[in-house]
């Protein structure tokens, strides 16, 4: 057992006991999450410090997503491991799991290049089957055998030496990496031997230039070192980009006259990859209108008043460039070559685009195609993912459309998810060390390689057990959300008698619960609790309903039955109980006394409460208690004197608030819940049948505390 497994369980364990002191709990939760922040959340691999912040970093498209926090207190504690300001705990409005979003639609589809590892899954989940379409043309891509090493150190090592082979080759690499570290760690031996290259990480300083950075991996001499290239949304072109590259070559040679400012984004560690590529051969006519364009970018800039900012100068490049893509270049020289008083600065990069871009074509097709006869782009896996999806999908960059190219997975049974899933590595290195005497050695051995395969397999299997657990969670709390979420709908939608008619129904739902957990209809009434009755339903009016039956006892209210069941018939219309407070004159009007009609009529009718021979009585206690709680209501807010449009704004958003609070509070209940259970599995019992039990106890309580509230 993995020690974060541990800790889980020993804090849901003593979270189970009802015994324990909360401060006890909480001291005990503490320390379990620095524990966990110390050992398990490593920097530069799960998160990255910026700007005295701890950002979360994806592990499948290596992003930075900002707007994520850790809860359960894992993120503070991360934050107190940094030395960083520790900022509020994130409060749980709303909770969905994709699978449970994604059935939300009645129809579902989808399009990937890397969905047929999943299909069993898709097919168990969402009853979708994957259907695999042909290549536009023939995939001649060759997949080289993994290569397994001992080491971390033989890895790297071997990863530089072919990074380095195929440098000095021509051909444009890229290196798949699972983390910032291990990006950054690669970097730096490459810049050991001079090897110019691009990084493309979490970090500032290289996710601003994502585009630019994959426009450029096709080149030639280009490296690129990418952490999960999952996700980035475009094509390695061979020979590169042509517009990004024309973009490019605009604003190196525009940008530094509109604006003197420093773009908003660290710039440590620059591109050193325009050193290792081939300079783009401009024409005269495309310097000639980069000149013209760089001089009037000079004079707007010294002729306006204020200086533009950096980013004020790239909106208008961008504005340009986008012009040059819906006008044509005989219109745009047109507009150019008009005299004005002021200078067509728009126009004129405009113009500068779309004549480079002519330029950078012709460059990118005859690099292209040098490229592809020295074997196309190069792809480098430097480890095993949990999931054959993502290395597939880091394979899917070499060979596009008919394009040459290779791919090659070089792997370290010190790899993060080898001592993730416990592989038995002393075994493998002994028999690494006894094939190829060392151990920093690489090894293509069909045994060790399907060994490795297979464990990556069991990794796919363990974490669609835990989707799968997810999702069968999430449908007991499904059915919950359901039901709140209509409940919401109503209130929102309604109109403001809806609301009232809401209020009166949890009124008289409190009064029911009171009456009905301390009474039984199977037996007499001398033998009820009502000292306890008329206590809580006292306390529940507050001050209005003390004062009322301050001077009513026990005794009042059992002779009251007495005289009920003695005469046998009353009036159910305007009933009052005999020797008891006369309720307020409050049900005036035909749709008030249509309300209180139809409330006894659902009592008569009701088949969840329990039945006896004194069911009658009981009935009539619940319409007593329940018609003097809604009349005192409602005599309150006609003393107000309050319009009723402001009465009902008022009960439409005191509904919404309790509703919104108590459902916060059980998500949060659920979520340890759901912790919490499985630790009961050592009791053989079902983690997912106890989770539905105590779930709907939670449920029915919080339905029960939003009416009292």
């Amino acid at each position: 057992m993995e020690p974060h497994v541990r800790c889980d369980q020993l804090t849901s364990n003593l979270d189970m006991r009802h015994d324990s002191d909360p401060k006890l709990v909480e001291c005990f939760r503490f320390v379990t999450n620095a524990l966990k922040a110390k050992e398990f959340y490593r920097r530069d691999v799960q998160y990255i410090v910026r700007n005295g912040k701890a950002l979360i970093i994806n592990e499948l498209t290596g992003r930075v997503e900002p707007k994520r926090r850790w809860s359960d207190g894992i993120h503070q504690a991360v934050e107190a491991k940094e030395g960083l300001k520790i900022q509020a705990d994130s409060v749980i409005v709303a909770q969905i799991t994709y699978q449970s979003l994604f059935k939300l639609y009645p129809k579902l589809s989808g399009m990937t290049g890397t969905a047929k590892t999943e299909e069993k899954e898709f097919l168990k989940m969402f009853k979708m089957p994957v259907i695999e379409v042909p290549t536009n043309l023939p995939n001649i891509r060759v997949d080289l055998p993994i290569q397994a090493f001992a080491t971390l150190r033989g890895k790297w090592q071997y990863v530089r030496e072919e990074v380095e082979s195929m440098f000095q080759l021509g051909r444009p690499v890229l290196v798949g990496t699972t983390s910032v570290e291990s990006s950054e760690y690669l970097s730096d031996l490459l810049k050991s031997r001079n090897i110019p290259h691009n990084v493309l990480n979490a970090r500032p300083k290289y996710a601003a230039r994502e585009a630019e950075i994959i426009a450029q991996a096709g080149r030639k001499h280009a490296i690129t070192i990418s952490t999960n290239m999952a996700g980035r949304g475009t094509d390695i072109i061979l020979g590169g980009n042509p517009k990004m590259l024309a973009k490019e070559i605009v604003e190196d040679n525009v940008l530094p006259f509109l604006s003197h400012d420093t773009p908003d984004v660290e710039t440590e560690g620059e591109s050193t990859s325009h050193k290792g590529l081939s300079k783009i051969k401009l024409g005269p006519s495309s310097l000639a209108l980069l000149a013209k364009a760089a001089i009037m970018a000079k004079y707007v800039h010294k002729s306006e008043s204020n200086e533009w900012s950096f980013q004020k100068a790239k909106s208008a490049v961008m504005e340009s460039i986008e012009m040059s893509n819906t006008i044509g270049l005989e219109k745009l020289q047109e507009r150019v070559a008009e005299v004005t008083e002021m200078y067509p600065l728009c126009d004129a990069i405009a113009l500068a685009y779309a004549t480079v871009l002519k330029d950078c074509e012709i460059h990118c097709f005859d690099e292209g195609a040098e490229v592809k006869t020295l074997g196309g782009l190069h792809v480098i896996g430097t480890s095993l993912h949990e999931s054959r999806r993502i290395d597939n999908q880091l394979r899917g960059r070499a060979g596009r459309q008919g394009d040459p190219g290779s791919t090659r997975f070089m792997v370290s049974l010190q790899d993060e998810m080898f001592r993730k899933f416990n592989l038995d590595t002393e075994w493998a290195v002994r028999l690494i060390s006894r094939i190829t005497d060392g151990e920093d050695i690489a090894i293509e051995s069909n045994a060790v390689v399907k060994q490795l395969l297979g464990l990556q397999i069991n990794a796919e299997k363990y974490y669609f057990g835990i989707r799968k657990n997810l999702v069968e969670f999430d449908e007991v709390l499904e059915v919950q959300r359901k039901h709140i979420y209509s409940l919401r709908q109503v209130i929102l939608s309604g109109d403001s008698e809806s609301c009232s008619e809401q209020i009166f129904q949890y009124m008289q739902a409190v009064v029911d619960e009171i009456i009905l957990g301390n009474v039984d209809p199977q037996k007499p009434p001398k033998t009820w609790d009502l000292a306890k009755l008329l206590d809580e339903l006292a306390s529940l009016g507050g001050n209005l309903l003390t004062e009322t039956f301050k001077e009513t006892q026990e005794e009042d209210l059992q002779s009251s039955l007495e005289q009920i069941l003695r005469y046998g018939s009353v009036e159910v219309d305007n009933f009052v109980l005999p020797n008891m407070p006369v309720p307020p004159n409050s049900f005036r009007g035909i749709r008030k006394r249509t309300s209180s009609a139809m409330r006894w009529f659902a009592m008569c009718v009701d088949d969840t409460s329990k039945k006896g021979r004194y069911t009658n009585i009981v009935n009539l206690l619940r319409k007593y208690f329940g018609d003097f709680l809604i009349a005192t209501y409602l005599e309150v807010l006609q003393e107000s004197r309050h319009h009723d449009a402001y009465i009902r704004g008022i009960e439409r958003e005191a509904l919404l608030k309790t509703l919104d609070m108590l459902w916060k509070d059980h998500l949060v209940n659920m979520n340890k819940l759901s912790s919490a259970v499985n630790v009961r599995s050592f009791g053989h019992r079902n983690p997912l049948e106890e989770y539905k039990i105590d779930g709907c106890r939670f449920f029915i309580s919080m339905l029960s505390a939003t009416r009292r509230l």
